[in-house]
């Protein structure tokens, strides 16, 4: 126990602190080594762009999507959306998608030689991404992105990251995603997709600091693993920077309410909160992910984090405080295989078809 009574956090916690320490070094690396800085001049929602079945042009700062979540959240809010009652429904196979008026940014990954390419669409390459043409792998289409962890004690951040022109309130990100059967990682590992609000300054991650209500908030959709006696890849979670974080490297939300460090605490998340069961994916197959994040207005505790998997609301997180000022807007989001150490051997990890949009996705309607 600490000083405040509250328990200390587990090993695994701790080593959050050298993992985020080296992505600022990592992203300050690139930056000093001529990467990109956030951009706007290309892209899936710039003016111009090599693929126009991903791109839309310029989005705007309309901000649509469901309402607000309150303390009756049903009420309030409305029941969220589910299975194809989304955008992807309207397009099938993801065929325009990107076109679509609610879509803000979408990438096939099939506009791509090889991975070099992928700053023409993200901001934002660290380290092993590529371009799978295997199609054993693929998921769709001819191209699927592919992260590389080698073996090694070091902590290493494969991701992209695409910083939106527009800042939102209220966003949508649906990915499809396969772990490799060779995953193998217990505690620190960042392995799904991220929605930040000004989590990176300067091109620069902020590990760390605690979100305080102004300068920033992160959520990102993944699986934990906390000890080697529970299955790979672990339950799936969000991985938050909040307000009320119990911990300076951030939370973890877990669909039956549960929160770390400290689980023995109940989650604040209202009194409709649903506690649903605990859901893991399996090693080798592709899921369409989504996640919903929604900041709240200030001052109202009106905030909101959803999960689908393959198009099944999991997880429903409401009454949350993400912010305290309205100008703390979503501005980025992101894919990643981040691992703090992967001593058991090479692994990897794919995603295909994202779509990011104001309103529900939901998974791609046929193929």
């Amino acid at each position: 126990m600490n000083c405040t009574g509250q328990q200390q956090p587990s090993e695994a916690y701790r080593t959050r602190r050298s993992l985020w320490f080296a992505i600022s070094l990592v992203a300050a690396g690139l930056a000093a080594c001529g990467r990109p800085s956030p951009a706007d001049s290309s892209g899936p929602d710039g003016t111009t762009t090599a693929n126009p079945a991903t791109a839309r042009g310029a989005d705007t700062a309309t901000v649509t999507g469901p309402p607000r979540a309150g303390k009756n959240a049903d009420s309030t809010f409305g029941a969220l959306p589910s299975g194809d009652r989304g955008i992807a429904a309207r397009h099938p196979g993801d065929r325009g998608i990107g076109m679509d008026p609610e879509v803000i940014f979408a990438d096939d990954f099939e506009s791509y030689s090889s991975g070099a390419g992928l700053s023409a669409h993200w901001d934002a390459v660290y380290h092993n991404a590529s371009i799978t043409t295997d199609s054993s792998i693929v998921f769709a289409g001819q191209r699927s992105l592919e992260f590389v962890s080698p073996k090694q004690s070091a902590e290493l951040n494969n991701s992209v990251g695409r910083t939106l022109r527009d800042e939102q309130d209220v966003l949508f990100m649906r990915y499809y995603s396969r772990f490799d059967t060779t995953f193998d990682v217990t505690g620190s590992s960042h392995n799904g997709g991220g929605i930040s609000a000004h989590y990176f300054v300067g091109g620069n991650a902020t590990p760390g600091v605690p979100a305080n209500g102004t300068n920033k908030f992160l959520v990102e959709y993944e699986s934990w693993r906390e000890d080697r006696t529970e299955p790979n890849p672990g339950n799936l979670n969000v991985y938050v920077y909040h307000p009320e974080q119990r911990s300076e490297w951030g939370d973890h939300f877990f669909p039956d309410g549960r929160v770390l460090p400290n689980g023995n605490i109940p989650g604040n998340f209202g009194p409709e909160f649903v506690a649903r069961r605990n859901r893991m994916p399996e090693l080798g197959r592709w899921y369409a992910y989504e996640v919903m994040v929604a900041a709240n207005t200030p001052g109202i505790r009106d905030g909101r984090i959803a999960l689908w998997l393959d198009g099944e609301l999991i997880a429903d997180f409401s009454n949350l405080r993400m912010r305290n000022v309205a100008t703390l807007r979503i501005d980025r989001v992101s894919l990643s295989l981040h691992i703090g150490t992967n001593t058991t051997g090479q692994t990897r990890k794919w995603y295909d078809n994202v779509v990011v949009a104001r309103s529900y996705i939901g998974p791609m309607f046929g193929r």
